[in-house]
């Protein structure tokens, strides 16, 4: 179980950081629309987390909801790490 979490959140960060730079350079600098991508993985991986006492187990590619939520905010932090990385690198005026 805790390889099928790594996979899968490895997959969705790289998913959600070519989004989010694709969004960020698609959009002015003053603009935080390339954060949106994060911010909606990691609401989805919030309702994961808080799904999982609640309903029945439920087996999705080897990961329960608890994994899947996991997985989402993993995604999510690195998608915020990185898009907030190449954007301060790409204003900077030296």
């Amino acid at each position: 179980m805790v390889s099928s979490v790594i996979i899968i959140g490895a997959i969705l960060a790289a998913i959600v950081i070519i989004v989010n730079l694709v969004v960020s350079k698609a959009t002015s600098k003053e603009k935080f629309t390339g954060y949106f991508p994060s911010v909606i993985v990691a609401l989805a991986g919030f309702a994961f987390l808080f799904m999982a006492p609640i309903v029945e187990k439920v087996d999705m590619m080897g990961a329960g909801y608890g994994g899947w939520g996991i997985a989402c905010l993993f995604a999510a932090a690195l998608g915020f790490i990185i898009t907030s990385l190449v954007e301060s690198y790409a204003n900077v005026k030296a």
